[in-house]
C-alpha cells in the first residue's frame, strides 16, 4: 500500500543530499514536509535577531524549492511530542522520516517521538546526513569509545574509508505519484513565521550580509569553489579573524542550519584537490570539516559533553559560589 508520509525538517533545511526526504517520497501517495516551531525557543534562546532572520529566510527558500517539485512546507507551531499525535491522526500518516541528530537533547526528543509514532503504527526512518559519517559507527570502530584526539579520529576514519557521496535533490519525477495537499487557508495556519511572531524586534537587525537558505548556500559554495588556488592553499592558522571582510568561506552558518550538506562540501573539495598539490588536515578545508566531525562524535559519545559536571573528559573546577563575591564582581566598574 502507498504511504502517507511526513518528512520532518530540523537542521537539514535543504533538498540536496537529503536521503530522509527521498525515503519519505518512496512509494508515497501523500507527503507533508514539516518544520516544527516550538514557541519556547524564540522567547528563551539568547541569540541575535539576525539569527532568527537567517532561519526565516532558510524556511522561505525551502518552501520555494519545494514548490518547484510540486510540494510545500508546513510550519507547525507547538512541541513535537504534542503536535505529532494530532498530525498522525489528521493526515492518516503511516511513515515519518527525519535526519539523524546526535545531540543529547535531540536524541531524547527523537526517542520520545519514536515512541509516539509506534503507538500510532507509524513507521520511522532516520538517515545520516548532518555529519560526514555515522558517528555511532565511528565510535563502534574505536572499541565503543569516541576518539579523544584529532589524530585518533583520522586513524579510525582511514579504516572506514571516505564518506558517502551526497545524494541528488528530489525532482518532480520523485513526486509524480505523490501529492502534497495545500489549501489557500493553510498560509494562515502553516505559513512561514515573521520576526514579530517570534517576539523579535526588526529594528535591531544588523546589516544583511549573509541571507539564509539552500539557494544562497549553494551559490556561495560555487563562488568559493571557483577559487581553486585559494582552496588548495587554505590553511586555517593563516586566516585573519580580525579582518573587516571574512578570510574564510563563511559557509558555517549554512552548515549549522543544514542549508548546505557537509558531504556536498567535502566532495566538491575532493574534486578540486584531485591531482593538485594542496594543504592537508587539520589546517585544510577538509581538515575544518573533520574538526566539525570530531566534536559531533565527541558530543554523541561522551555523556554531559556540553557541561562540566558529569563530563568525564572535562577538568572539574572547584568554582567558588560565594554570592557576596559574585555580587561585588558584578558591581565592579567596567
Amino acid at each position: 500500500m502507498p504511504h502517507r508520509s511526513i518528512h520532518w525538517f530540523r537542521k537539514g533545511l535543504r533538498l540536496h543530499d537529503n536521503p530522509a526526504l527521498l525515503a519519505a517520497m518512496k512509494d508515497c501517495e501523500e507527503l507533508h514536509p514539516i518544520f516544527i516551531l516550538d514557541p519556547w525557543f524564540p522567547r528563551n534562546m539568547k541569540v541575535s535577531v539576525n539569527r532568527w532572520r537567517f532561519l526565516i529566510e532558510a524556511l522561505k527558500d525551502l518552501d520555494e524549492n519545494l514548490k518547484m517539485i510540486n510540494s510545500r512546507l508546513f510550519v507547525v507551531r507547538g512541541k513535537p511530542a504534542e503536535v505529532f499525535p494530532q498530525l498522525f491522526k489528521k493526515w492518516k500518516v503511516t511513515r515519518l522520516t527525519f535526519e539523524v541528530d546526535t545531540e543529547p537533547y535531540s536524541r531524547q526528543r527523537d526517542a520520545e517521538v519514536g515512541r509516539i509514532a509506534t503507538e500510532h503504527n507509524v513507521e520511522v526512518i532516520q538517515k545520516v546526513s548532518n555529519t560526514l559519517y555515522d558517528v555511532d559507527r565511528v565510535i563502534a570502530e574505536n572499541n565503543g569509545k569516541p576518539p579523544l584526539t584529532y589524530v585518533r579520529l583520522q586513524t579510525v576514519l582511514a579504516s572506514i574509508g571516505p564518506p558517502k557521496r551526497p545524494c541528488s535533490a528530489p525532482t518532480k519525477e520523485n513526486m509524480k505519484d505523490c501529492r502534497t495537499p495545500w489549501k489557500g487557508s493553510y498560509e494562515e495556519i502553516y505559513g512561514i513565521p515573521t520576526l514579530e511572531e517570534l517576539g523579535q524586534d526588526p529594528t535591531k537587525l544588523g546589516p544583511h550580509l549573509y541571507p539564509g537558505g539552500e539557494s544562497e548556500a549553494l551559490r556561495r559554495l560555487d563562488l568559493n569553489m571557483k577559487r581553486t588556488a585559494w582552496v588548495c592553499n587554505f590553511k586555517k592558522p593563516e586566516t585573519e579573524p580580525n579582518s573587516l571582510t571574512p578570510s574564510t568561506t563563511v559557509l558555517s552558518p549554512y552548515m549549522k542550519f543544514g542549508c548546505l550538506s557537509t558531504r556536498t562540501f567535502y566532495w566538491r573539495l575532493a574534486e578540486i584537490y584531485h591531482g593538485k598539490k594542496h594543504s592537508s588536515p587539520p589546517v585544510s578545508l577538509h581538515g575544518q570539516l573533520l574538526w566539525r566531525e570530531f566534536f559531533y562524535t565527541a558530543g554523541a559519545g561522551i555523556p554531559n559533553f556540553n557541561k562540566m559536571e558529569g563530563n568525564s573528559v572535562c577538568v572539574q573546577v572547584d568554582w567558588d559560589e560565594n554570592k557576596d563575591y559574585l555580587e561585588a564582581w558584578r558591581e565592579m566598574p567596567s
